[in-house]
């Protein structure tokens, strides 16, 4: 079976990928397609009665020791908020649609986790103003919500992260907006199969890396790149701990998984070039050839024949 190459970015002249017929120029190459800054909202209050991270006030978040094995204990908390987490990205993606602005989406994320009586972990993490990110089209990751309203025809991620009970629950998925183009559905189809490789590479005895092994194979095997720069990563009672799990095959990765391990996998899979710009805000990554770019993320246990999924709703578990 053939393999298709790489996808570079079309020149000016060139067809446009997203099969429009129009030249590249003249749709997605246009200066205006690409994501720009927005607008900020005033950051958004949680009540006292909510128990916070120690990074809630200081916004600074202070990595300390924290056993890769977890405890039976923080294990069935981490299940609990891992379903929060699961309730969460259901309950905000339920909005997606054209014209609703990502700053909107925040609020209904900031809500969604407050009625349930959890802390938006993303809420001043190193000082990051929202509770909810909001990566577009290009947006790599870590995007900022704002005033822009969503397109027909974008791809949005909502990427949630709660805290309770001690523990954080971390999740992500991409979604469609309104009438979107055949080769961006099949770039979000893809990332999300190449999760499921990465989740059922999991497996006690074996070393991290099978799992960037794994994602890697599938995802270059559909022609698309996967993002070196931003990886998965151990999490508990700290939203990341020391573990990093990459999504591509890295000799490097050799710490061997055990049962009890919680850790995030959460790939990140581009049209085109991998490699990243930063925006001057410090945490809105795009792609450097302003092709489009899909995630998909779940928080797992490692058990002792495989992974059990912490972020699925109680319907995903049944």
């Amino acid at each position: 079976m053939s393999v298709r190459a790489p996808m570079r970015p079309p020149k000016s002249n060139e067809a446009c990928w997203c099969g429009s017929g129009n030249k590249f120029k003249r749709c997605h190459g246009r200066p205006d397609a690409r994501i720009r800054p927005g607008t900020l909202s005033p950051t958004r209050e949680v009540p006292d009665h909510i128990e916070r991270p120690p990074y809630a006030a200081s916004g600074q978040a202070v990595r300390r020791a924290e056993p890769r094995v977890k405890s039976p204990d923080v294990i069935e908390r981490m299940r609990r908020t891992g379903r929060t987490a699961a309730e969460v990205l259901a309950a905000t993606a339920a909005h997606v649609r054209p014209g609703i602005t990502t700053d909107e989406l925040d609020a209904i994320a900031h809500a969604e986790a407050v009625a349930r009586d959890a802390y938006p972990s993303p809420l001043n993490y190193n000082g990051f103003p929202k509770s909810l990110c909001t990566s577009i089209n290009e947006v790599i990751c870590h995007g900022i919500p704002d005033d822009r309203p969503l397109s027909d025809g974008d791809i949005v991620n909502l990427d949630v992260t709660v805290f309770r009970e001690g523990v954080h629950g971390d999740t992500d998925a991409t979604f469609l907006v309104g009438d979107v183009d055949p080769e961006s559905r099949r770039l979000v189809r893809v990332t999300r199969e190449s999760m499921e490789r990465g989740i059922a590479a999991v497996r006690p005895g074996r070393p991290i890396s099978d799992i960037g092994a794994a994602i890697q194979e599938h995802a270059e095997a559909e022609g698309f790149g996967v993002v070196r720069d931003f990886i998965g990563h151990g999490i508990g009672e700290q939203f990341h701990t020391d573990l990093q799990i990459p999504h591509y095959f890295s000799p490097h990765a050799t710490t061997v998984m055990e049962p009890g391990m919680t850790f995030t996998i959460e790939p990140m899979i581009t049209m085109g070039s991998y490699r990243f710009n930063l925006w001057p805000d410090g945490w809105t990554a795009v792609t450097s050839d302003g092709l489009r770019t899909a995630q998909f993320e779940h928080t797992i246990l490692v058990t002792d024949d495989g992974a059990e999924i912490l972020t699925l709703t109680g319907e995903d578990q049944a």
